[in-house]
This record gives C-alpha cells, structure tokens and sequence, in this order.
C-alpha cells in the first residue's frame, strides 16, 4: 500500500545575491519583505536543493513519485541532474514518477522556483502578495506499479458524487475510478461517519465503462460504478455536516496492490433569482466572509493549526460560507470546510488583467481546481474570475477565454455551477458578467465612494433589470484599524467605529433585499498587499474582521457574530476608545440576546429590548474620572471602562495617511 516520506526538511535556498542559506518548507522568501509597504518585495528566480536517500522500496513492483502541495509560482524540478517536470500555477498540488532517476544514496534533487512577473502565468496583478517559494508540503509517494491514477492534473484517481433521491430519504451515487491497468479489479466500501460498512461491491473492467482520459503522461482508464445508500444522512451545511467514506482497494490476481480513501456528502442544491440559495430542498440563505490564507512574518507558509485556528474563527462568528479567494487553497482547508458546514466558492486566480497569452494556463488551473477539488461536498460552485475588467485590452479575447473557461467547468462537472466576481465599474449590462451561471459583485459603496444607501439601490436596479439573473456580493467591506478611533467616524479615517458602521448598514441592507444568492465579506482576516499604504501600516489590507495576526477581533466581528451565531454572548463596542472628551457618550453593545441591562458604576443605568445593536446614552462628569461600564443579559456580560479627558488622545488618530484609502489600483 502507499507510504508516504516527508521532504520537508533542510534545504539549501540560495537566490543569487541575497540569500544562501538552510531552511525547512513550507517557507516563503516574502513573509518579510511582502508585508511592509513600498510594492517592492522581491520577486526573482530561486534554488531551493537538498539531498536525499530512496525509501525502501521493492524496484521490481513499486514505483516513487514526487509531491508539491503548493509552489508560487513557476517551478522546474530536477533530480540527478534530470529535469522531472515544470509546473505553472502557485497554488495547486503536482507530482511526478521520479522511480527511473533514483540512486539508493545521495540523490540531489533541485527546484527552481520562480515568481518574477511574467505575461502567462496567473496572477500577474492583484490586490495581494504573491509570495515566491516553496510554501506547502513536499513527499514521496512509494505506490504499487498498478495503481490510482497519480499523473492525472494532480487529482487522487477517484471522483464521487451523490445526490438525494425519493424525497431526502435515500441516494444515488457514482464513482469514477481512474487505474493505471485494465487488469484489475476494484473492491469498493462505503462506511458511515461511524466507519459501519454500508456498501460494499466488485467491479471489474469487463463489466464496467471503460475509457482513456486525455491525459498525456500515460495510459490511465476509467472504471465507473453506480450505488444506491438507503436511509441516507444528508450533508446539512454547519447543521449536519454529515460525511461518508469511501474506500477503493485495486486488486491485482487476487492481491491488494493499492488503496484510497476519499470522503463525500450526499446533498443537492439550488438557487433562484428571487429568493435565493437552497440546500436540500430549503432555504438557506448564504452569509459568510473571503479569506486570504497569509499569516504576519510568515506569508502562506503556515501550519495546519493555523489553518485550523482560522476556520474556528469564522465559524465562531456564525458564517456558513466560504470564498476561498483568489486562488486553490490547502487541501486541509477543503477538508475543514467539508467537516464543518461551510459552503464554498472556489475559484482560479484568473485576476485583475486578461492576458493574452495565459489562456492555457487558465485552462490547466481550472482542471487541477476541479480534479483535486470534485469530493469535497462544501463547494458548490467554480469561480472563473475575478475583477478581470480592471484591465483588459483585448475584451474580444478575454471574453472567449471566459467562455471556454465556463463550459470547461460544465463538461467537466455537471454537479456545480460557475460564477465569478466583478468590479465595482463594471456595469451590469456589460456582457462578461452574463456568461457564467450567476455572478456577483465586489462593492465598495460608502467606503471607496460616499453613499453607503447607494448599495440597496444598485441590488434594486439590477435586480430590476435582471429577475431572472441571480446576483450576490463577492466582495464589500471597509478598512477598520483597531487602535484608530473618533467620536465623530466618518469614511476613509480607518478607524474601528466607521468599520462597524459600514456594516451594521450592509447587514440590515442585505436584510431588505433577501433576494441575493450569496454574501461574502471582503476579508475574514487582514492580509498583505505590498502595493498599499493606509491606516498607518503600509502593506496590509485592514478590511478584515479580524488583524493579520489573528489576535484581536474587531468591533465588527462581534457584529457579525450578533447577527449570524446561535452562541450566546454579549459585547461592548469602542472598549479599545477608552478616553473620551465629550460629557455624555453613546455606548453601543453587540449581542444576539434580546434583552440588554447596562450598569455605570454598579448602578443600573438601563435596560432595552431590541435585536443585534444596543445603544445607551452614558455620563461620564467630570474630567479623570473612570467608569466601569458593564453590559449583561442573564449569565452573558462584557465589561469597558471608559474616562473623560480634557484633550483628544493623539493615538486614536490617523497620523500618515498614506494613499488616503485609495484603491490599490
């Protein structure tokens, strides 16, 4: 059976120049340099090499191939001097059989890895930074010589799907199984998510469809079998997120020659123009955030608790879906998603400029999404672009690229649909925002321009002259700094209070027009963006909910948590706003209780019955004076304390402004 052999550590990294030196991947030559500002972190040509002894392994009847789970953004690997292959595309997984150049001692084996800018490889050009190295896992996979296809697009050899039949109660499924050799046959199980065997059968190639992919590397055939799982469990999103498993053992004259496990759901969904998306027959109204994966002095070279620690905070806060922004995102994020409910969007990084000659490399992005991706039950669509309209000159190109793009996605999954993310100045009757199966918009209204009510009106506009399209927001948010404050908040001073303004207006907006199919809040998380330089801090875009380094959670994503978790808890607003200079200030608590008492002093001030935001009017007297404030609902409470001052604080406000909030672009 497969064995799997880490790569991880030591490496010799060298980039002429600049650095020469040991390090363990994942790594990353940007976390440092692609966070502080001055769009200037170096982007160049790297070597990362090391050397290695073959595993153990039987040279008559296994084979060895190589793994990169994750290499931004160009990358050519060699071993012994042979070049074993090249990849172009940052984020997704690629491996090859290395068996015929290994040595038993002393393999040297040697990746270039490249993210200079170039006019074919996506992205070239966005609001992020593209961190060059190798940022995820390397391994070595000992396989039988008969195996589950390992060559195909990255992909596990196995694709499953299942859906609801006969009213919810049972399901029909399928799978697809991709070997190496037609002389074989497979066992195939079905356990429960308490690992019971529910489903068991042989299949064999004389009475299964047969037939042979496209892919080039070498012969693979496709074994397909149906089944049927009675009393079945649904995949209810963060209800029930209830996941099968399936095991498929290839056997070769009557030996187990190679294993794999794969997890699925049974479910189905929809969505309409008017009253949005369903799950499994139900409404299900879709809120939730975008994520970008990078972490403070590390860039994406980050660990699965740190995968992990972010995923508890979104579901923290009452999100039940997902953008997995801009790019393919770890496979063991994926895999949290399926565990915990979430409702993803995934999605290529075909980003910000069309380019002419990058279309096959869109193409091949897009395959590897789906092929790696097609058993999570969390994704429900496959995003083609994203704000491709900043800049593009060939619109005649781009707009066939798209057109490709979206029937690759339905030829090569007729389970989900496809959407994409347009620009704020891109109208609605421009065309390439009708080809996929719905879209959505990234809208900045009342943050990049006044008028937060424009917002309803743009919804109602298009939703007039379009009913029967289904339209969302990918993308609206606002920066919010969390040591940046005013009584008076008003757009663009990035401070925490018009952060929470802004959305307290979207949420109660998104209210008034049900009709959207889907929400996301641009960001979960604070992320690098060299190009940018605000709120005080150049490099970063501080439109997420919670700071780049995960620590604090900004007044916002208590709001958030207020009006989407089922969790019982209280918040007071503006704690971190603690010195203050006017006599009577507005304290403004978040909670999903319906009841509220305020205490000033241990005194009971109030108490108010309301939904999601509280607002109580308190005195603060004279000048130096602390006041305890505490807020509480049954067993809930938060407490701030707050003094009035005779001067502002100079802390709380915007020293260097920067770019003044403008758009990257």
């Amino acid at each position: 059976m497969r064995r799997f052999f880490s790569l991880n550590k030591d490496w010799h990294f060298q980039i002429t120049g600049k650095y020469d030196e040991r390090v363990d991947v994942p790594h990353t030559w940007n976390a440092i340099d692609g966070q502080d500002g001055g769009n200037d972190y170096l982007r160049a040509l790297a070597t990362y090499e090391k050397t290695f002894d073959a595993p153990d392994f039987d040279k008559d009847k296994e084979r060895v191939y190589i793994q990169f789970d994750g290499v931004n953004s160009e990358s050519t690997v060699y071993l012994n001097g042979e070049k074993m292959i090249r990849h172009e595309g940052g984020y997704s997984t690629f491996r090859t059989d290395i068996t015929n150049y290994l040595k038993d001692v002393g393999n040297i084996l040697k990746v270039n890895v490249d993210n200079r800018p170039n006019t074919r490889v996506y992205p070239q050009k966005a609001d992020f930074t593209f961190y060059g190295g190798i940022y995820r896992d390397v391994n070595l996979i000992v396989v039988n010589k008969n195996h589950f296809d390992l060559d195909y697009y990255g992909g596990n050899g196995v694709q499953v799907k299942a859906k609801p039949v006969e009213g919810y109660q049972k399901a029909e499924g399928n799978v697809k199984l991709f070997v190496n050799t037609i002389d074989c046959c497979v066992r195939l199980e079905i356990s429960d998510a308490e690992g019971n065997v529910i489903y068991h059968s042989e299949i064999d190639q004389k009475t299964n469809k047969l037939e042979t992919t496209d892919n080039s590397n070498s012969d693979v055939f496709c074994l397909e079998h149906s089944f049927l799982i009675d009393d079945v469990h649904l995949w209810e999103g963060v209800k029930n997120p209830y996941l099968y498993s399936l095991k498929a053992t290839l056997v070769i004259n009557g030996e187990a020659a190679d294993e794999i496990v794969t997890r699925f759901g049974v479910r189905d969904f929809h969505y309409h123009p008017k009253t949005g998306f369903y799950l499994n027959g139900k409404s299900y109204a879709l809120h939730g955030v975008s994520r970008h994966q990078d972490r403070k002095g590390l860039g994406n070279a980050i660990t699965k608790d740190m995968h992990k620690e972010d995923m508890d905070l979104i579901c923290e806060m009452g999100a039940n879906t997902i953008r997995l922004a801009h790019y393919q995102h770890s496979q063991f994020f994926y895999d949290l998603c399926d565990e915990r409910g979430m409702i993803v969007w995934a999605e290529i990084p075909y980003i910000s400029e069309h380019m002419p000659d990058g279309r096959d490399n869109t193409i091949s992005q897009m395959k590897e999404l789906i092929i790696q991706n097609y058993n999570h039950p969390s994704i429900v669509c496959w995003g083609i672009s994203n704000e491709i309209t900043i800049s593009t000159r060939d619109k005649k190109d781009m707009m066939e690229n798209h057109r490709i793009l979206n029937d690759l996605c339905h030829e090569m999954d007729d389970t989900r649909f496809t959407t994409l993310a347009c620009y704020a100045v891109c109208g609605p009757f421009n065309k390439v925002a009708h080809i996929t199966d719905t879209v959505s918009w990234n809208l900045y209204l009342g943050w990049y321009v006044p008028g937060l009510f424009l917002n309803d009106i743009w919804m109602r506009f298009f939703h007039l002259v379009y009913p029967n399209r289904c339209l969302g927001y990918s993308e609206y948010g606002c920066e919010g700094m969390p040591n940046l404050h005013s009584e008076k908040p008003k757009r663009g001073d990035h401070t925490e209070e018009y952060q929470a303004i802004y959305h307290e207006y979207m949420l109660r907006c998104f209210d008034r027009n049900p009709f959207m199919w889907a929400t996301h809040v641009w960001n979960m998380f604070d992320f690098a963006a060299d190009a940018r330089n605000q709120g005080g801090e150049p490099g970063m875009n501080h439109k997420g909910l919670v700071t780049f380094d995960r620590k604090t959670k900004k007044d916002s994503f208590y709001l958030y948590k207020a009006w989407w978790s089922d969790d019982p808890f209280v918040h007071i607003a503006s704690k971190r706003f603690a010195q203050r200079t006017k006599e009577n200030i507005k304290v403004k608590v978040y909670s999903n209780q319906n009841e509220i008492t305020l205490f000033v002093d241990g005194q009971k001030l109030e108490t108010k019955h309301g939904q999601h935001v509280f607002e109580f009017s308190v005195s603060l007297g004279e000048n130096g004076k602390e006041h305890e404030i505490v807020a509480v609902s049954g067993a809930f409470k938060d407490s701030a304390k707050f003094t009035r001052v005779a001067t502002p604080n100079p802390e709380y406000s915007l020293k260097d402004l920067g770019d003044k909030g403008a758009n990257w672009t």
